[in-house]
């Protein structure tokens, strides 16, 4: 009888000795799950927060040459524009609005530039962006939007409110709150272009704001000045262009940030 209950004693504890093993081998197996679903969620935590690095404004200018910026459809030395003080000058050499004008050597999409500005009395110039260089063009305002550069007291012909300062030329007029400083004083002006959107700064005031992909200024272009210009505004990415159009013209302090 001793004999019996000394097996079922044996048996017991090597049933115990196996159930204590295979809660060892899951509560081991579970560890090790827990431990590889915290390491892949580890990982996809440091994927979805990685930091997207912010735009930097960078300088198209640095005040002592005309390094980045070339004449519109040539190469060589450019003549009509010089640097004097630390700004860029324009000679006002160009009979007309056709043949004068720089244009960056660098292409930009989406973006916001900035730039001081002066002129003397009488003058006129004038911004562009996504600017196409191209043979079949005469000069940079057939395919480049304008932030326009002008005396609007000064300028020896009435202006339109589309031809005044800080208007998108020929499109959309600046609004009440521009303030333009006398001429020969600097004026501080940007804008900006992201996927469409645009803003026309003047002095620190928002003055234009628009859609380019709205209806509405689709139809301004095709029915307004730029009907006969096909390649007006047709071009998302392209050059920046600053105007000699016959008149002196100062620029300075020219930076630009590339949004992503």
């Amino acid at each position: 009888m001793q004999q019996i209950k000394t097996d079922k004693m044996i048996k017991k504890i090597q049933h115990a000795g196996i159930a204590l093993t295979m809660l060892a081998m899951v509560s081991c197996g579970n560890e090790n799950k827990e431990k590889e679903e915290a390491a892949e969620a580890d990982t996809t935590t440091v994927t979805q927060t990685a930091p997207v690095p912010e735009p930097v404004a960078v300088s198209m200018f640095d005040g002592q040459s005309l390094a980045g910026w070339h004449a519109f459809n040539k190469t060589g030395e450019v003549k009509n524009w010089k640097v004097t003080d630390g700004a860029m000058v324009c000679q006002g050499a160009a009979k007309d609005a056709h043949g004068g004008d720089l244009v960056s050597d660098k292409e930009y999409e989406n973006f916001e530039l900035s730039w001081e500005w002066k002129v003397d009395k009488g003058s006129n110039s004038g911004v562009m962006y996504h600017v196409i260089e191209d043979t079949m063009y005469k000069a940079p305002y057939e395919t480049g939007p304008e932030y326009q550069v002008i005396d609007d007291i000064g300028f020896p012909e009435k202006l339109q409110d589309w031809q005044q300062a800080g208007a998108d030329y020929a499109m959309h007029p600046a609004n009440d709150k521009k303030k333009l400083k006398p001429v020969g004083e600097w004026n501080s002006s940007r804008i900006i272009y992201n996927k469409g959107h645009v803003e026309h700064w003047l002095n620190g005031e928002k003055i234009v704001e628009f859609d380019a992909n709205a209806d509405d200024w689709k139809t301004k272009r095709n029915t307004g000045k730029w009907k006969d210009y096909p390649g007006y505004a047709s071009a998302t990415k392209g050059k920046i262009a600053l105007q000699d159009h016959g008149q002196k013209a100062y620029y300075r302090n020219i930076m630009i940030k590339e949004l992503n």
